[in-house]
């Protein structure tokens, strides 16, 4: 789905000086909407002088803004694609990148692409020059710091079990999650997904199931591979991801399809309530 191809250049040396305007930054690019600015300077640093330029290109970064592989990576992205219109251009500094591909190469990779040579980190200002800085540091101390979703193999859908089995998979394991997907086309012909998640159970102490929640809706978008394979129509499907939560990475091990006929699963999370591990 990242189809970064050629395309991601950071106009290295883009004079400044050429005419600019400012324009609003379009609804079609989410990821630098509620920013703290609604309008952006034409042309950008990348380097593209048209609007349907800016669109166009900047959607293939609207996957991976979704994951929140980073909390500055909207940031970093927005800066370059649609930068705030000021009477200067602002760059993000070095560390700002350097902080935000550390994070989110491993999800570009998970989706067979590398790092583009284009956001090489060092092409940006360093933190002594004026750039937008990485408050990473910051961030760490004043957020809790949630496990990561691990880019993993897709484990095997199963639709045949018995509610005894499950339970035994739920003593392996320390969440399960009931995931309704459905997927749908953009206007731009690549798939999104509809995910809705609900926390059937969680051992693991100091998590809370929306943090669960929401850690499992980021790994089916890193592992994209495995969400296309669970939604082979445009009809909506239900399923039970069932995983781990070890030394800050989160994997799913069990992949149960949850179909209505069927109620192992549901009378396997109903009887784990009061059900004693061996």
């Amino acid at each position: 789905v990242f189809a970064l191809g050629g395309f991601l250049r950071v106009a290295a040396g883009f004079d400044i000086g050429l005419s600019t305007k400012c324009v609003v930054i379009p609804k079609e690019m989410d990821m630098c909407h509620k920013i703290g600015y609604s309008e952006m300077r034409l042309p950008n640093l990348m380097g593209h002088t048209s609007m349907a330029e800016v669109i166009l290109k900047s959607t293939t970064w609207q996957h991976l803004a979704h994951t929140d592989c980073h909390p500055h990576l909207r940031t970093f992205l927005c800066s370059l694609f649609a930068p705030v219109c000021l009477d200067t251009f602002i760059h993000p500094c070095r560390s700002m990148c350097v902080a935000v591909r550390d994070s989110c190469a491993p999800v570009l990779a998970c989706h067979g692409h590398p790092w583009p040579h284009s956001l090489d980190c060092d092409r940006f200002p360093a933190d002594e020059d004026m750039c937008l800085a990485s408050l990473t540091k910051e961030y760490k101390h004043s957020h809790k710091v949630l496990p990561k979703p691990a880019c993993q193999a897709c484990p095997a859908v199963e639709e045949f079990f018995t509610h005894k089995r499950v339970l035994e998979v739920f003593c392996d394991n320390n969440f399960a999650v009931k995931v309704k997907l459905s997927k749908k086309r953009t206007v731009f012909g690549d798939q999104e997904y509809n995910i809705e998640c609900q926390v059937e159970f969680i051992t693991q102490g100091s998590l809370l199931p929306y943090e669960t929640q929401s850690m499992v809706q980021q790994w089916l978008l890193i592992n994209e591979n495995c969400t296309q394979r669970m939604t082979p129509t445009h009809r909506p499907m239900a399923y039970l991801l069932v995983g781990n939560i070890e030394e800050g990475v989160i994997l799913v091990n069990q992949v149960y399809r949850w179909q209505r006929r069927d109620s192992q699963l549901t009378l396997a999370t109903q009887k784990w309530r009061y059900h004693k591990c061996l």
